[in-house]
């Protein structure tokens, strides 16, 4: 099972999203019948690519966001006292 076939959603894999969608247009009995598995292979595993990129500017941006809460937490402890 794939997440929406939206293009605007996922722009790394749209070449292969529009290839994937013309051959399931293409072929609407060969689809149940593996003619599409290609694409649908090569389609996972650019979901797989754009998660692990997504994941990673994520764990970057929640690494700013600790460490400005830190130096936040630190200034106000300092005002505290």
């Amino acid at each position: 099972m794939h997440p929406p076939l939206t293009l605007h959603r996922h722009p790394l894999c749209a070449d292969i999203i529009e290839e994937f969608q013309k051959c399931h247009t293409d072929h609407p009995l060969g689809k149940f019948l593996g003619q599409c598995t290609d694409l649908k292979i090569k389609l996972d595993r650019c979901f797989r690519q754009e998660k692990a990129i997504k994941r990673k500017a994520n764990f970057e941006q929640s690494k700013k966001l600790k460490e400005r809460l830190q130096a936040y937490r630190k200034e106000t402890a300092g005002m505290q006292s």
